[in-house]
């Protein structure tokens, strides 16, 4: 079973959500991107956020980790239900990143996917290009993260 047919098209889906605390920013941005509002909650209150808040970065590598949990369950439950699931295959890239707003230390952002687009490549027959709306909110239902990404199904 195809992507397509299993997922409509410019619908989302939820596909979990994260608490950031304090220990979860500190401990990414200390390794990743040791910017002062990322690493020092005290010092982040002198700067133009105005407290700790989480690299983007973090938040992307969250949707990520958010994404292969959600397609693990995903996968078993359509098998539960005698369905094939789609293989999905690495991702050719992403593009039009966007950080909309700040993930404070407390904030829970909810991630979610949309299919966009699908189409077989003429140069792997089996092979199909998906496209995806790849987004996550904040607890006011503020968006905070939006990126497309591409990914590759194989029979």
């Amino acid at each position: 079973m195809k992507m397509i047919d299993l997922y409509p098209t410019g619908e989302r889906t939820e596909i979990g959500s994260r608490l950031f605390t304090p220990e979860d920013i500190v401990r990414f941005a200390s390794r990743f991107d040791p910017q002062i509002f990322h690493v020092d909650a005290e010092a982040a209150k002198d700067t133009l956020f105005g407290g700790l808040c989480a690299s983007g970065w973090h938040t992307c590598a969250v949707w990520m980790r958010t994404f292969v949990d959600y397609w693990k369950d995903e996968t078993a439950r359509l098998a539960g239900e005698g369905i094939k699931p789609p293989n999905l295959g690495p991702s050719p890239g992403f593009r039009n990143l966007q950080w909309l707003r700040p993930v404070f230390a407390g904030d829970t952002v909810t991630y979610g996917v949309t299919l966009l687009a699908s189409r077989p490549l003429a140069s792997r027959p089996g092979w199909t290009l998906n496209t995806i709306a790849c987004d996550g909110f904040n607890q006011h239902g503020v968006p905070v993260l939006r990126f497309e990404s591409s990914v590759l199904e194989f029979e």
